[in-house]
């Protein structure tokens, strides 16, 4: 994954943080906007797993801090629920001179209702998405109704939301109770999916029942199940990103084979690491892979070993191999299961392995066990079969002896 931090001015000159991430090759099926949830950042733990799982689908995702939160400048208590669109308007604007104009776009809670308020001054649009989003967003003045009155009174005060203190003025509370939502929902000219915890207890589940209702076809809705509202846990995010990759992709015109990658042909593998400790992506022939260490070697398990790899490689090709003789002698061979497992071993105990008596050091020694299904299978064909398990290319590279060149070359 391409991961490269940018900055680009909003309506009122100040600068605004973000990331934008791409897929390996820098090749994106189409372009995303991920808009955050209230007084959070763009590097909430949701935001980056569900942008990951997106890029991994192939998008490219413009992630950035509204103004006077995270990274970005301004003052928060400067800020108010309009100039959060004029925020989405000058991302949307920074994609569209810098690369293309995005096609999906995200929101998490009251970044989602910004979306859905926002997205018919945007061209180009085909489909939105929103995660635990108020239906109104007055909704959030709830987080400080116990200060309402001071605000309107005093005409600010600061409140305490997620532990941290934000200075609240009287034209924000104002600002929230300016729009009409239901016109605004029932006018969007692109698809929606609306996503909710059943057991969100910040944002509850009917405003998701009100945008849906008010929204015209094509739309849908994602029950996101024990999710917490910040979707703390990373399986939940994962999932999140899962789901909007599939269900955009239907509504962006993009083939099934390019939600993985690209033309077919070329054969060539793509390995990226950025700063994210070992996390690797792959695109290997135009389809996403990732690659990790466990953590306690200091990668964070999100994705195989490169030796796991490895071994998975041989027992593919040992597999399609085997399947491609069975096929061709019709043989009745149902299913072919194959077990790997490596480790080194001193060449003086590695028995049966055909190494010269006089042998020594160390060996990579890979174990690889053959199940095979067949209720028909004469023992003459599994013999054969287990003959040719021996010869896959996989096999053969890595007992004949391989050539690897390496150069450098410029980016």
């Amino acid at each position: 994954m391409s991961s490269t931090r940018i900055t680009f001015p909003n309506k009122g000159g100040q600068i605004l943080s973000a990331v934008l991430e791409q897929p390996a090759d820098g090749q994106a099926v189409a372009h995303a906007i991920f808009a955050h949830c209230f007084t959070c950042s763009k590097d909430l733990r949701a935001a980056r797993h569900i942008s990951r799982s997106l890029v991994n689908a192939g998008y490219a995702v413009l992630r950035f801090d509204f103004t006077g939160l995270g990274q970005s400048e301004g003052e928060f208590e400067d800020t108010s629920f309009s100039t959060n669109q004029g925020d989405l308007e000058s991302a949307y604007e920074w994609l569209k001179e810098n690369l293309e104009a995005p096609a999906l776009l995200i929101g998490h809670s009251l970044g989602g209702t910004a979306l859905l308020h926002t997205a018919s001054r945007l061209e180009g649009i085909k489909a939105i998405a929103t995660i635990g989003s108020p239906f109104d967003p007055g909704h959030v003045a709830h987080l400080f109704a116990e200060t309402t009155d001071e605000i309107k009174a005093r005409g600010e005060a600061t409140v305490a939301i997620g532990g941290r203190p934000f200075n609240i003025k009287k034209s924000f509370l104002d600002d929230l109770d300016r729009t009409d939502c239901a016109e605004l929902v029932a006018n969007l000219d692109a698809a929606l999916l609306v996503m909710h915890s059943p057991i969100d207890n910040i944002v509850s589940i009917d405003n998701a029942a009100r945008v849906f209702q008010a929204a015209r076809h094509p739309k849908s809705f994602v029950s996101l199940d024990s999710a917490d509202h910040l979707l703390s846990q990373e399986e939940d995010a994962k999932y999140v990103g899962a789901v909007l990759g599939a269900w955009a992709s239907r509504y962006l015109d993009i083939p099934v084979q390019n939600v993985k990658g690209k033309e077919e042909g070329s054969h060539q593998v793509t390995v990226k690491t950025g700063t994210e400790h070992f996390y690797t992506e792959i695109i290997a022939n135009g389809h996403s892979l990732v690659a990790d260490e466990p953590a306690d070697l200091g990668g964070t398990n999100l994705g195989p070993t490169p030796y796991d790899l490895l071994l998975s490689a041989l027992g593919a090709c040992t597999a399609i191999t085997v399947r491609m003789y069975a096929d061709r002698k019709e043989w009745p061979l149902e299913d072919i299961q194959v077990a790997l497992v490596h480790s080194q071993v001193q060449a003086k105990d590695c028995v049966d392995c055909g190494l010269p008596e006089d042998a020594k050091g160390r060996v990579y020694l890979i174990e690889r066990q053959v199940k095979l299904s067949g209720k028909d299978l004469t023992p003459d064909m599994i013999k054969r079969i287990m003959e040719i398990a021996d010869r896959c290319p996989v096999h053969r590279t890595l007992v004949d002896q391989a050539v690897i060149k390496t150069t450098l070359v410029d980016k």
